[in-house]
């Protein structure tokens, strides 16, 4: 007989709790997303009474800082990788049971992000459409409809383009920090929700990105991260196509998910703005969709709409072409190309990326009404 004790067995890990009960939430989800894709009333009730709160909290959580939280967090994607390398050889590969264990809790992490998706911003893709909700006619647009319009947007750009300064380089100055202009379109977004009951505004931050410069090269000018709520914006593009750009993303983070209409409702806050440097940005970028539909419609319409911009938005649209040149034709735009068109197939937009150019229709409806 000895005096040794047998040590208990040790217990084989098991799948924590939280994890099991993310699961389950992840399971409510998919059903919750299916409902979606099946009504799209269902979708407009839980936009506007659900995902709204969801996406105020987060909006609310990150605005305080003076930075994007979502640039940190994929910056520092490598650093997190290398520790939970380190955590699961330490602690997870003592047996095959852990292992599957530690990839269980991992994939309840990548899960939390779809439940966030769901939960906050989904249903957008999925409701009734911004020219139902405007009372809208939106159909194909004719060669001549695209002309009529081309040439609406160009007169309000010529009633404008006298009160912005043009610097020597043909590029426009916006006039104040990115902090005032995100008070102004917030501003603009108060007023345009009191006309609009589809949408609610509150306060929150745009956040330009440190590494716009890389971001460049990406061909993206702007991203709403749902994940943390923000609408981050490229600062490194010239100045007149940050307004609309940040008007997009906080059109995203207020729940309209589809980029065409994300696009429009950009346009239309940033006409409610009293700034003429607001209304010049929304004028300008919209106009480059038009123009660009009326170039591939009729060659001939165009040039005779383009020879009738103002001289200080033709030397824009040079300088532009200009600055685009570096960033035109590289890998990082490819792949970000096709991971965006991936993306928004997967939410029920067929034209993937170019959803974004079709604001062009819901333009044309817009100033139908007004053609002689």
């Amino acid at each position: 007989m000895t005096n040794e004790q047998t040590l208990p067995a040790q217990k084989p890990k098991k799948l924590p709790r939280f994890c099991i009960a993310v699961y389950i939430l992840t399971a409510v989800s998919a059903g919750i997303y299916f409902a979606f894709t099946q009504s799209a009333s269902f979708s407009d009730w839980f936009n506007q009474n659900i995902s709204l709160w969801g996406r105020r909290f987060l909006a609310a959580l990150t605005s305080w800082l003076p930075f994007s939280f979502a640039e940190l967090l994929i910056c520092l994607i490598p650093l997190f990788l290398i520790l939970l390398i380190v955590i699961g050889s330490k602690h997870y590969c003592d047996s095959n049971r852990s292992v599957l264990v530690y990839i269980g809790i991992l994939l309840s992490g990548i899960c939390i992000c779809g439940i966030i998706f769901v939960w906050n911003f989904a249903a957008g893709y999925y409701g009734s459409t911004l020219d139902q909700k405007l009372d809208l006619t939106r159909e194909k647009s004719s060669a001549e409809e695209l002309y009529l319009t081309a040439e609406m947007l160009s007169a309000e750009l010529d009633a404008v383009s006298d009160e912005i300064i043009f610097l020597e380089d043909g590029t426009s100055l916006m006039p104040y920090s990115y902090e005032e202009m995100n008070e102004k379109l917030l501003d603009a977004y108060d007023s345009f929700c009191q006309k609009y009951d589809f949408m609610d505004t509150f306060s929150s931050r745009v956040k330009p990105v440190m590494l716009s410069e890389p971001m460049s090269y990406t061909h993206i000018t702007g991203v709403y991260t749902f994940f943390t709520g923000e609408a981050n914006i490229n600062v490194n593009f010239p100045d007149y196509t940050v307004p609309y750009t940040a008007a997009h993303e906080l059109a995203h983070q207020r729940g309209i998910a589809r980029e065409d209409e994300a696009n429009f409702i950009a346009f239309l806050v940033c006409m409610e703005s009293d700034d003429p440097y607001i209304k010049y940005s929304a004028l300008l970028n919209v106009y480059e969709y038009v123009i660009s539909a009326l170039r591939s419609a009729d060659a001939a319409l165009y040039r005779l709409s383009y020879e009738k911009l103002p001289a200080g938005v033709k030397n824009e649209e040079i300088a532009y072409s200009i600055f685009f040149e570096k960033y035109r034709e590289n890998v990082a735009a490819d792949i970000s190309e096709a991971t965006n068109n991936s993306y928004l197939q997967s939410q029920g937009a067929p034209e993937g990326s170019r959803s974004y150019n079709m604001v062009v229709d819901l333009a044309v409806a817009y100033y139908r009404p007004y053609f002689d």
